[in-house]
C-alpha cells in the first residue's frame, strides 16, 4: 500500500507539474506545424501525400507517416488536423510526465521534488507538447525510453524514426544500457541486439524515403542548409537556457552514485547535442530538437540530487536550473502563447483577400496554405523539391527571374519589411503586374503581410 501511494503520489504531482505550463502555452504553434496539417488534409480528402492537391508527392514534412496519423481530423481542413495534433502532442507528453514522475518518487522526496520543479518551469518542454508537430510524441517516445523498460530500444528506435537527429542519441542509449546493465557475460551479445533494435526504425525510414522521394533524407535538410556554427551556437544555448542540462552538471563522484540506466541516459544527450552541432541547429524558436532528451536529463539530474551526500550541490543545481527557466520564460512566454490567436487571425484576415487566386506564392506556406485550399507555391522550397535545390537558405533562395511567370501565379503574401526571398521575388519579371490589396499586421510585431493580386 506505501508503494502504491508512493507512485500514486509521484505520478499525479509529475502529471500536475506537467499540466499547468503546457495548459498556458497551449497557444503556441509553428508555420510547419500547419505544412504536416495540410498535408494530413489532403490525404483525408483523397489527394495523397502531397501540399497540394495537383502538385506532386513531397516530403514536406520531417516525421515521416506522422500526417497518416493526423489525417483522420484532416477532412475537415488543416485547422481542425492542427488542434488534433497539439491534443495528441499534449496527452502524450502528460502521460510520459505521470510516469516520469512515478520513477523519480522512488528515489526519494527530492528527487520528486527536482523532477516536478524541473518540469514545471520548462518552457521548451510545455511549448513544443502542444505545438501541434510531432514533438509532444516524440517527447513521450523518448522519455518512455530511458524508463527501466525491456522495450525501452524499440521506443528509442522508434522516436528516432520520427526525428532523424535522435538517431545517434537512441544508438548510444540503446548500446551503453546494454553494456552496463545486466550480466557481464551476455552484455555483448545484448549491445549488438540492441544497436539493431535503436537503428531499425531509421533505417526503414530511409529506405522508405528513397523509395518514395528518391534520397534518404528529408526535404528540409535540403531546402533549409545550415553549418556547424550555426549548430555550434544552437547546442550552446539550448543547454545554457533550457533549464534540465543543468541538472546532470556534477563531479565523478556524483556520477559513480548515480544508476547504470542513468549513465547511459547522460551518455546518449551528449551524444544527442553533438548532432546538433553537426545538423546546424535549427530555425524554430525554443530549443525544439533539443525537447526529447530533456525528461531524461530531468530523471537523470533528479536521482543525482536524490543520492546526495550533502545538500548544498542539489540546491545549486537546482537553483541555477529554475533561474535559466525563468529567464527564458520571462523573454519569451507570453509570445510563445500568443502564437495560435496571431495566425488564427492572419488566416481569416488573409481569406477574402485571397479568394478566387488559383496560385498563391509565399515564404510562409503553412498558415497560407490553412487560408485557402488552391496551389501554393513555396519559396522556401520546404514543400517544392525544385526550388528546395536552388542556391540560398530557406529565407534566401535564388528564384529565376522568370519564376513567377512560369509558376503562373495570380497572388501573392509577403512579409514586410522584407526578408532576402521576398526582395527577390519584388525584382522579378512580371512583378511590376501585382497589386497590394490588403495589408495583414502581425501582431505583436512591427511587421505585415502584404497581399498582392495580378
Amino acid at each position: 500500500m506505501q508503494r502504491f501511494t508512493r507512485d500514486f503520489g509521484g505520478a499525479a504531482l509529475g502529471l500536475a507539474s506537467a499540466a499547468l505550463p503546457l495548459f498556458w502555452l497551449f497557444g503556441f504553434t509553428v508555420d510547419d506545424a500547419l505544412i504536416t496539417a495540410r498535408v494530413a488534409h489532403q490525404l483525408a480528402t483523397g489527394h495523397g501525400y502531397r501540399f497540394n492537391a495537383d502538385g506532386p508527392v513531397v516530403d514536406a514534412v520531417t516525421p515521416l507517416g506522422f500526417a497518416y496519423l493526423l489525417a483522420p481530423a484532416g477532412g475537415s481542413g488543416p485547422l481542425a488536423a492542427l488542434l488534433f495534433a497539439k491534443w495528441l502532442g499534449a496527452l502524450s507528453w502528460l502521460g510520459a510526465a505521470a510516469l516520469l514522475g512515478r520513477e523519480a518518487a522512488r528515489s526519494g522526496r527530492l528527487a520528486l521534488g527536482t523532477t516536478a520543479l524541473a518540469v514545471a518551469s520548462c518552457l521548451p518542454l510545455a511549448a513544443w507538447a502542444g505545438a501541434g508537430m510531432e514533438t509532444g510524441l516524440v517527447t513521450a517516445l523518448a522519455t518512455l525510453a530511458v524508463l527501466p523498460w525491456r522495450y525501452a530500444p524499440w521506443l528509442a528506435g522508434l522516436a528516432a524514426g520520427l526525428r532523424p537527429e535522435l538517431g545517434a542519441w537512441a544508438l548510444v542509449l540503446a548500446t551503453a544500457r546494454a553494456l552496463l546493465e545486466g550480466p557481464a557475460e551476455t552484455r555483448f551479445r545484448r549491445a549488438f541486439a540492441a544497436m539493431a533494435i535503436a537503428l531499425a526504425p531509421l533505417v526503414v525510414v530511409a529506405a522508405v524515403r528513397i523509395a518514395v522521394f528518391g534520397q534518404a533524407y528529408p526535404l528540409s535538410v535540403v531546402a533549409k542548409p545550415s553549418d556547424t556554427t550555426h549548430g555550434a551556437l544552437y547546442a550552446l544555448s539550448a543547454f545554457l537556457h533550457a533549464g534540465p542540462p543543468w541538472l546532470v552538471v556534477a563531479g565523478l563522484a556524483a556520477y559513480r552514485r548515480l544508476g547504470s540506466r542513468l549513465v547511459a541516459v547522460v551518455l546518449a544527450a551528449f551524444a544527442h547535442f553533438l548532432v546538433l552541432v553537426l545538423v546546424g541547429g535549427d530555425w524554430m524558436p525554443l530549443y525544439r530538437l533539443a525537447v526529447p532528451v530533456l525528461p531524461g536529463l530531468v530523471l537523470a539530474g533528479a536521482e543525482l540530487n536524490g543520492g546526495a551526500v550533502s545538500r548544498w550541490p542539489p540546491l545549486l543545481r537546482l537553483g541555477v536550473t529554475l533561474a535559466a527557466s525563468a529567464q527564458l520564460t520571462l523573454s519569451h512566454g507570453a509570445s510563445a502563447a500568443a502564437v495560435g490567436a496571431q495566425r488564427a487571425h492572419l488566416i481569416e484576415a488573409a481569406r477574402p483577400a485571397l479568394a478566387g487566386a488559383e496560385r498563391v506564392g509565399t515564404l510562409d506556406v503553412g498558415w497560407v496554405g490553412a487560408a485557402t485550399e488552391q496551389t501554393v507555391i513555396d519559396f522556401a522550397g520546404v514543400t517544392d523539391p525544385s526550388v528546395a535545390r536552388l542556391a540560398g537558405g530557406h529565407t534566401t533562395k535564388r528564384l529565376p527571374a522568370d519564376f513567377l511567370e512560369r509558376r503562373r501565379l495570380d497572388a501573392l503574401v509577403l512579409l514586410t519589411p522584407e526578408r532576402g526571398v521576398e526582395r527577390r521575388v519584388q525584382s522579378l519579371d512580371g512583378f511590376e503586374q501585382f497589386r497590394p490589396v490588403a495589408s495583414v499586421p502581425l501582431t505583436g510585431t512591427a511587421q505585415r503581410y502584404v497581399v498582392y493580386r495580378r
